[in-house]
């Protein structure tokens, strides 16, 4: 379990919007190649660890990107307006203390908006939007945020790191999706020196918070026989949410898709569920079945490619997804790890 929270806060605490992943795959290819026999980053930026064996070919898939921000305008004044990059709740963003990747470096700034003092009683009511926020970086003006390095189009990401909560919990920023990469990892490194007779694809993809672009580019190259997706999902264990909503719970184990998105993602077939639960049980790892209605993988573009990819996924319970301070349990990614483990083992059975 130590090595998982250290994987985790390294991973967690590195920074890497969609399309800038640069500084996350630099981390993944050094712990990807004591563990395989080869290494290679595709024109993506996808990075594949291969592990070669005799039997069917797995990709095991996890994206590498965090929801953040882009640098769309840097007004007279030196303050910046932004975009977006991923899913964000307005709610969420106000208030964060950031960091602004410019050409000479991360300049930490603060996303400010008008203040409520000054507000009205009817402008105290309404969420502020993203498109009525800012960057302070303390620039003096344009030129002076120039001369510091930011630029249009410079990405931004949460200053946040890792901390550790009770019972095994911890919180932090880009849980979605470092814990899949984190998982996927603890799989490859139990997964030295066992016999394994599928071919393995390590696979760590870019762009998936955009709109799931390396994983189709990846499997296309691949071309695997099956792939599992490692991932995060939203539980319901918390104040405001119903087991009807949302019956899956942090440390409970790892939660293996049915259908995400009401069936408009990922169906997963029988084969590969039957094959993820039969591995589950033969090791006596805890899981729990997720049908969700929103909400989808990288198994979406994945299942898609050239003739169709059977897919599965594995995911870890994450409360407060898309938000400063994702929560989950350490438990549920080692024995989501073991369960990839199994899965790989056995698969030349099942496929």
């Amino acid at each position: 379990m130590k090595d998982i929270e250290r994987l985790l806060r390294l991973f967690a605490d590195a920074h890497g919007v969609s399309g800038h992943e640069g500084a996350v795959a630099s981390l993944l290819v050094a712990e990807l190649e004591p563990l395989v026999d080869e290494v290679s980053t595709d024109a993506m930026g996808n990075v594949v660890g291969t592990k070669t064996g005799p039997g069917p070919s797995i990709m095991i898939a996890a994206h590498m990107d965090e929801i953040g921000f882009m640098v769309k305008y840097i007004d007279e004044s030196g303050f910046l307006r932004f975009v977006p990059l991923g899913g964000w709740f307005d709610q969420m963003v106000l208030g964060q203390r950031v960091l602004v990747h410019g050409t000479k470096g991360a300049l930490t700034g603060v996303i400010g908006a008008k203040p409520p003092h000054i507000m009205d009683d009817e402008e105290r009511k309404k969420i502020v939007k993203i498109k009525e926020m800012f960057i302070d970086i303390g620039a003096i003006d344009a030129d002076d945020a120039a001369a510091l390095g930011v630029e249009i189009g410079s990405p931004v990401t949460l200053d946040r790191t890792m901390a550790t909560l009770a019972n095994g919990f911890v919180t932090g920023k880009s849980f979605d999706n470092r814990a899949g990469v984190v998982m996927m990892i603890a799989a490859m490194q139990r997964l030295k020196g066992k016999k394994c007779k599928a071919t393995v694809h390590a696979v760590g993809t870019v762009q998936e918070e955009v709109g799931l672009k390396g994983a189709r580019t990846s499997a296309f190259s691949l071309d695997p026989d099956a792939a599992i997706i490692a991932d995060v999902t939203v539980p319901g264990d918390h104040p405001g949410v119903t087991k009807e909503q949302r019956h899956v719970m942090t440390g409970k184990g790892p939660v293996l898709t049915v259908v995400d998105s009401d069936g408009r993602g990922v169906i997963v077939p029988k084969k590969i569920l039957n094959w993820l639960r039969e591995s589950a049980d033969s090791a006596k790892i805890p899981y729990q079945l997720d049908v969700g209605s929103g909400g989808t993988t990288d198994a979406t573009a994945i299942h898609l490619t050239k003739k169709g990819v059977p897919s599965g996924v594995v995911s870890i319970a994450t409360r407060y997804i898309h938000a400063p301070i994702e929560v989950l349990s350490l438990k549920d990614i080692d024995q989501g790890a073991d369960l990839l483990v199994q899965a790989l083992l056995s698969a030349h059975k099942h496929l």
